[in-house]
This record gives C-alpha cells, structure tokens and sequence, in this order.
C-alpha cells in the first residue's frame, strides 16, 4: 500500500441533540424495516431514507446502522426473489421462512445495539 492509498477513519463530533436526532432516524428506519411484514412499502421508503441520509451519518458510529440496514434489505429482497420462484418446487416455502426470520434477527439486533448506543461492527 503506498502513502496516496492509506485510508483514514475520521470521527465527526456532533452536538447531543443533532446525534440524537440522527439517532432518532436510524430507530425510524428500523421500525419502516419491520413494518414491511404487514406493508411492503415501507421496506422502500427506508432503504430511500437510508440513501439519501447516509452522507450524514458518515464518521459517526451510526453510519455502521446504515450499512447494517442497507446490507438487510437488499439480501432480504434478493432471497425474498428466489423464494418466491422457487415456491413452485416447494422449497421457496423454506427460503422465504429463514429469510423472514434472519429478517427479524437483523432488525432485533440492530435496534438492541441502536438502543445500547452500539455500533453494529466491531
């Protein structure tokens, strides 16, 4: 790795009420995340807030919930697409139950870390 290629992590300070602000909107996220078990359509107003707030959370422990919560939706979604074609052959029935529950696992332990104020990679 030559001295132009070292990346630095920086760590941005931000005032309590901005941070819990932001805070605020990780929790927001997750709860759109749950809530597409009972109406899809919140599952892409979360991913879109994700995208369009995700500059802010940069250098805060935060922006390790937002990677967290874009890496769940996309998965769930592609697996979601296999299941649902292969629910001809019956074992899209099985994919889409595991993918259901690693779903709630996700989103289970994001909001416990959230809540901990944790970041979600170690």
């Amino acid at each position: 790795m030559t001295d132009n290629e070292v990346v630095t992590t920086q760590t941005v300070e931000l005032s309590e009420a901005e941070m819990r602000s932001r805070r605020t909107l990780t929790l927001i996220i997750y709860i759109l995340q749950g809530l597409a078990f009972f109406i899809g359509l919140t599952a892409l107003v979360g991913i879109i807030m994700n995208y369009v707030k995700c500059g802010d959370m940069r250098g805060t422990w935060l922006e390790s919930h937002f990677r967290w919560q874009i890496r769940t939706f996309w998965y769930v979604l592609l697996w979601m697409v296999l299941g649902i074609l292969l629910a001809v052959v019956w074992i899209g029935y099985i994919i889409l139950f595991v993918n259901a529950v690693w779903a709630i696992y996700r989103i289970v332990r994001g909001v416990l870390n959230l809540l901990d104020n944790k970041p979600m990679y170690t």
